[in-house]
């Protein structure tokens, strides 16, 4: 079953959330993500300012870039599940039969 980009951008900032500052390969296994579509993915939520770049220098002037979640892709995640909880609740309440008399 194919996920919305809703979910799909759920799922890299739980990943992140989960699991620190990672760099893209990871991010892309753990979120399950092919590469060409996380990069777009990752530089949506760049610029929501819910993840950020993190390059760190190497020796011999090699850079690594990593990314980790902001304050504001937690707060976003946090409210995602809450409305997700709340969902969940309402479907439950739903699906429960009427008392026949």
């Amino acid at each position: 079953m194919r996920r919305s980009k809703m979910e799909m951008y759920i799922d890299i900032l739980k990943v992140l959330a989960q699991n620190g500052p990672l760099k893209l390969t990871h991010v892309m296994y753990k979120a399950n993500v092919n590469c060409s579509v996380l990069k777009e993915y990752l530089d949506f939520l760049i610029h929501q300012s819910l993840i950020e770049e993190q390059i760190l220098r190497k020796k011999r002037n090699k850079t690594k870039i990593r990314y980790a979640i902001t304050d504001r892709g937690r707060k976003v995640l946090k409210y995602f599940n809450e409305v997700n909880r709340a969902l969940q609740i309402t479907q439950e309440a739903n699906m429960i039969p009427p008392m026949l008399y």
